[in-house]
Formats: C-alpha cells, structure tokens, sequence
C-alpha cells in the first residue's frame, strides 16, 4: 500500500512520566523513550491522551516535544497530540507543532461542546488550511460524546491531501469497512484500540496506534508483519497471546494501568496527575499476574 504519508505502522502513544511531585521527570522520560526505541515502535506519539494532555499545561506539552524530538533524532517520527474542542487552541497547537519540528500531528473530534458533522469539517478544514504538516485525526466517541461519521472523514480526506490518516477508536467494523470504500486508498486508518488491532488490519486498518506496545511493542510488530504476509494462524496466535494484556491495560483510566506496569519494570515512576488515582494493591497484584503470564509465555516462545 502506498500512503500519501506513512507515520507507519506502531505508533506508541507515550505515557508521561511524572515524579513524586507530579512534574514532569524528564530523565525518566529519556529512559521511557530509550525503551520504546528497542521496541521497534515506529513512532512516538507524544502529549495524546495516554500521555494525559487534560492535565498538561500547553508550555509542558512544548518542552516534552522538544525533548523527545531530541533525543530521538530522525530515528523514530515523533507526532504531536495538538487537538482540542476549541478550533482557535487546536489551530494554534498544531503550528506551535510544526515550529518545534513535529513530524506529525494527531488531532482529537471536539469533545464536549458536540458538534454536528458539519462543525467537524469546519474544525478540521481550519487546522488543514492552517498547517502543511501530516494531520491524522482522531475519533474516539467514547471521550468525546461525538462520533464522526465515515462520510465526514473521507470528505475531509479527498478535500485536504495533509489530512493523512484517522485514528478510529470506535469497536465497530462495519464502520470500518465504510471508511475503507469510502475513503481515498492512500488514507490510512489507524485501529485506536490494541485488542481490535487483527479485526481491523483484516477490514484493511493499516496498523495501530498503541498502548500496550509500552510492554509487548515488538509482538504487536510481529502480529502485524505476520498478518500481511499472509501468517494469518500466526498472527491470531500472537493476537490470543497478547489479548489478556491488551485487555488489562484498561482495567482502570488510561494510562493507569500502564504507568503501573512501567514502575515494575523499572522504567518510570508510578505516578498519575488528579483527577486519576494509582491502582490500589488488589488491583496491582491482579494486573501484574496476568503480566507476568504472558511475558512468560512470550520467554517461553522466544527460546522455543
């Protein structure tokens, strides 16, 4: 498949790693970033929601962009969550972006003040005419209270060639396969949600955009490699392996759980900012047998 922009295929939506104080912990940032580089993730996604952008101030969010785009150095894209439910704040976002040299952009539907789909289109349009840089949009009406149509995202896709993908966390395949007939070939889809990663590649998704890939990056790289070389079993194999993490990893609010796992791993700190609450111990000790088992299993398989 040939992409008018490939940000390819795992992009990790990065966590932000906070201290005991709740400010940014920049040297664990450097070691999270580090980590995600070995894990053959293909992109970094930085300020999303996983990285908790609610409780971001906007000059936090430039200086994480800044840190990661230098530490990175051309070997990974790095890809700036600049949405917002204000057009004005999200326009200006994305050019903060392009100025600190952003490769791309993921720019979430307007949450919260639910818009029609025509308020969408004026949203997007403003920002596409705003930035030349690549802009995947987001649709998640799970946060948002808003869902955008497949009619909406392939008018804006044919409309504007910058507007280069769509991150769609919405468990519906049927709207999957909408976008697919309706949307321009080299328009990327991008499945929003790690347990729907196979269904969606199957319907034509062209990869994920990450949260587990913090832990199992490599294995989701290997599912989806397998899965478009026609390994199909083996690609089902890895996804039925995986699914028991994939679906813990939201057993709490996102990032939750994953900063959890993180701190047990030695990477960050195990700390989130208000209004979310770390995992109490109950929660931690369920969380980390189901980890353990299939970071065993995975061993397991490697040494096979």
């Amino acid at each position: 498949m040939t992409l008018r922009y490939d940000a390819g295929e795992v992009i990790t939506a990065m966590v932000t790693p906070f201290n005991e104080k709740r400010e940014i912990d920049f040297k664990a940032l450097e070691k999270l970033v580090s980590h995600l580089l070995n894990s053959k993730t293909d992109a970094i996604l930085v300020t999303g929601t996983t990285g908790e952008s609610p409780t971001l101030t906007h000059e936090e969010e430039y200086e994480i962009l800044y840190a990661v785009k230098a530490q990175v150095s051309g070997a990974v894209k790095v890809i700036m969550g600049a949405g917002s439910n204000s057009t004005r704040t999200a326009v200006d976002s994305s050019k903060k972006a392009v100025e600190i040299g952003a490769d791309a952009i993921l720019s979430v539907v307007p949450y919260y003040n639910k818009p029609n789909q025509q308020g969408i289109i004026e949203h997007f349009s403003a920002i596409a005419k705003a930035v030349d840089i690549p802009i995947i949009m987001y649709n998640i009406p799970g946060r948002t209270g808003i869902n955008m149509t497949p009619q909406t995202a392939a008018f804006l896709a044919k409309e504007y060639p910058n507007i280069i993908g769509l991150k769609q966390s919405y468990p519906d395949m049927d709207t999957i396969t909408e976008l697919k007939s309706l949307c321009p070939e080299d328009f990327a889809i991008y499945c929003g949600d790690d347990s729907l990663t196979l269904p969606m590649l199957s319907l034509g998704a062209y990869g994920v955009v990450s949260v587990a890939s913090h832990v199992v990056g490599c294995e989701i790289k290997s599912l989806i490699h397998n899965f478009k070389s026609g390994q199909v079993k083996a690609a089902r194999n890895m996804h039925q392996k995986l699914y028991p993490l994939f679906k813990k990893l939201f057993m709490a609010p996102n990032p939750i759980p994953t900063k959890a796992v993180l701190s047990r791993l030695g990477i960050i700190e195990n700390y989130v900012r208000r209004p979310l609450v770390e995992l109490n111990d109950i929660e931690r000790a369920e969380l980390f047998d189901v980890l353990n088992s299939v970071l065993d299993d995975i061993n397991t398989q490697r040494k096979a």
